[in-house]
């Protein structure tokens, strides 16, 4: 299957703890990271995620946030990196962060934020994602 979607990280599933109708579901990358969904119980079931399995955390980049403090956040992703691309278009920007396990994530931000956050290549930054932003494939 192919999707337009430009984050698509392949792990194993590490963890799921069970909710009501909604479960926490975390994905290990090769390197250690760990990428945290949040998604329904009915999803896990469908796409019989357990323990030990091989899944993809997908993530559009418009739900990738950018921050040089992230410090108070309650969102569960905050994926540390350096900035290797900052690809400027008339409005927005795509930003592409090198994680610490090598993986590259990318983001959709306003050119105005890039400037404000003061972003250049080589910059360390937390690329941040809320659980429920990402997706799972198995």
């Amino acid at each position: 299957m192919k999707l337009s979607a430009r984050n698509q990280f392949v792990g194993k599933v590490i963890e799921i703890n069970e909710g009501a109708v909604n479960d926490v579901v975390k994905v290990q990358l090769p390197k250690g990271q760990v990428i945290t969904s949040t998604i329904t119980k009915e999803a896990v079931a469908e796409l019989g995620l357990a323990v030990g399995c091989d899944a993809v955390a997908v993530i559009k980049a418009t739900s990738v946030m950018i921050s040089t403090n992230p410090q108070g956040l309650s969102a569960r992703n905050k994926l540390n990196g350096k900035v290797v691309a900052i690809n400027e278009g008339a409005v927005s920007s795509v930003v592409k962060v090198e994680l610490e396990g090598g993986e590259v994530i990318s983001s959709t931000i306003t050119c105005e934020a890039v400037k404000e956050l003061g972003l250049t290549v080589d910059k360390d930054v937390t690329a941040i994602v809320k659980a429920t932003e990402v997706m799972v494939m198995a």
